[in-house]
């Protein structure tokens, strides 16, 4: 009799078991089949306005540079507004996005809306819109180029290590962290600096309605709240999205009421991973971030 109640408990419970396992399935399947669903409908997608965010340190994107170019052929993507929160990044990086946000802009109305901070390449990615908006308190400007070095040739000979390069010219091994840089080496990296600056002030007179002389006055590097980059000129209004789409009805005739549609250039994810996320949200890791070449960056010490 023991023998066979406890037999009949472990049945019971291997049912339970099962019967978890069967719901759980069923459940995972009907979320796969919504999620499926979801993004098959996604595609066909009606009027709107596409809306880019620039929320990180401004590099080179393959993806988002096909993303954006994706916004030119689509017939449903009335304007673009990019909305920016960005210290900038590599000049060369920014230059790109710069390129083709105006790309888009020779077939389609482009608006900028600068937000907690758009500065150095972030501001250069602004420059790319037919109107500039930011917040009254919105960080703007910080025009330039900058190259930071470390050297640690004293810390070297104070613990007794030495270093030696063998290199096919003199400049060639310049800058180095092993040695204090040459006056050469000082004056290339400084005919650098200033031949990208000149570039990227050339953008701002091209694209605001200041005179070089306006421009380099502002370009020492500075930045300025929302409320005083509107009088100097580095933008055009005080507003954000809704202002954005305002003015896109009143100038453009592209009806506010418009849905905005995010444009999504993240790197692509297997779908049990996408799925997952779905389900149960997005886990933020800590990435190394690694910068090369010149950059237009606000970096506040």
């Amino acid at each position: 009799m023991s023998v066979d109640s406890d037999s009949y408990q472990i049945r019971r419970r291997l049912k339970r078991r099962l019967t978890f396992w069967r719901v759980f399935a069923i459940l995972l399947l009907i979320g796969i089949g919504v999620w499926i669903f979801a993004d098959f409908e996604s595609d066909e997608v009606a009027d709107h306005i596409a809306r880019l965010d620039i929320t990180e340190i401004i590099v080179e994107n393959d993806r988002r540079e096909k993303a954006i170019d994706d916004i030119i052929s689509d017939p449903s993507a009335k304007a673009l507004i990019v909305y920016i929160n960005s210290p900038g990044g590599s000049t060369y990086g920014s230059e790109r996005l710069y390129k083709a946000l105006r790309r888009v802009a020779e077939t389609k109305p482009v608006v900028a809306v600068i937000g907690t901070v758009g500065a150095s390449g972030g501001y250069m990615t602004a420059l790319a819109g037919d109107r500039i908006f930011a917040g009254e308190s919105s960080i703007v400007g910080s025009i330039g180029v900058i190259v930071q070095l470390t050297e640690i040739s004293e810390l070297m000979k104070k613990v007794g290590v030495s270093a030696t390069a063998i290199t096919s010219g003199a400049l060639k091994g310049e800058p180095s962290p092993f040695k204090p840089i040459s006056e050469a080496g000082r004056e290339n990296l400084q005919d650098m600096v200033t031949a990208t600056y000149d570039w990227f002030v050339g953008l701002v007179t091209a694209r605001r309605p200041l005179a070089e002389n306006e421009v380099r006055t502002l370009a020492d590097g500075r930045v300025v709240i929302g409320l005083v980059a509107v009088k100097n000129g580095l933008i055009d209004e005080i507003g954000g999205l809704t202002e954005a789409q305002s003015w896109l009805e009143s100038e453009k005739q592209i009806p506010a009421g418009l849905p905005l549609r995010t444009v999504d250039y993240s790197e692509p994810k297997p779908l049990i991973a996408r799925l997952l996320g779905e389900m149960m949200g997005k886990t933020v890791l800590s990435e190394r971030l690694t910068l090369d070449g010149l950059l237009s960056l606000w970096q506040p010490d």
